[in-house]
C-alpha cells in the first residue's frame, strides 16, 4: 500500500546545509562534505535547522532508502566534528614487505616476494600515515575511508595458497565505532 513517509533530522548546531541540484552540502567553517541523493521519489528540503525528506507515495522500499540516507547524513554530521580513523596492519611472515604513496596509490613492494608491486588506490580527501608497519586512514568521509581501508586489503590479498600457512596481508585491526545519535 502506498503512503506518505517522511523522516527528518535535526542539523547540529554550527553546521550549515544546502540542498541543490541532488546534492546535499553540509558545511562546517571551511570543512565541507556532499551527497548526491538520486531517488526521484524521494524530496528533500532543508528548513530553518532539520533537514526532511519526505516520499508522497512510498512503499517500505522507499522507507528503507529514507533511513539509509538518514543515517549518511548523520555520517556526514559526524564526519564534520571529528574525523573518521582506520587503522590497518601489515603482517608478513616470509618477506618484509614495503609502503609507499604515489599518486593517491599505496604501494605495496615485495609482497610474498613477488617482483611485481601491488597498488591500491587512494580515495579523494583521504590522509594515509604510515608507521612502519601500521596504517592509519582519516577521513571527514565515511565511505571514502572505509573503501580506502578495503582496497588495501584487498590488494594485499593472499590467492591459491593455503591462508593457514601464508599468513601475510594488510589487515583492518580498528575501525570507527557506530555510537548512537
Amino acid at each position: 500500500m502506498k503512503k506518505k513517509m517522511s523522516q527528518s533530522i535535526k542539523i547540529p548546531e554550527g553546521i550549515s546545509c544546502i540542498y541543490t541540484d541532488k546534492v546535499l552540502s553540509c558545511r562546517n567553517g571551511s570543512i565541507e562534505v556532499r551527497r548526491e541523493i538520486k531517488e526521484p521519489q524521494i524530496n528533500v528540503k532543508v528548513e530553518d535547522s532539520t533537514i526532511s525528506l519526505t516520499c508522497e507515495k512510498g512503499n517500505k522500499n522507499h522507507y528503507k532508502k529514507i533511513l539509509s540516507y538518514v543515517a549518511h547524513i548523520e555520517n556526514m554530521f559526524k564526519g564534520l566534528k571529528n574525523k573518521f580513523v582506520y587503522k590497518l596492519e601489515s603482517v608478513n611472515v616470509h618477506f618484509p614487505m614495503t609502503f609507499k604513496i604515489d599518486k593517491g596509490l599505496l604501494v605495496i613492494s615485495n609482497f610474498l616476494g613477488e617482483k611485481v608491486p601491488r597498488h591500491a588506490k587512494i580515495m579523494p580527501n583521504v590522509e594515509v600515515e604510515i608507521k612502519g608497519q601500521n596504517i592509519t586512514i582519516s577521513s571527514i568521509d565515511r565511505e571514502a575511508a572505509g573503501q580506502t581501508a578495503a582496497n588495501f586489503e584487498k590488494a594485499a590479498k593472499v590467492r591459491n595458497k593455503d591462508r593457514r600457512i601464508f599468513q601475510d596481508g594488510i589487515y583492518i585491526t580498528e575501525k570507527p565505532r557506530r555510537e548512537n545519535v
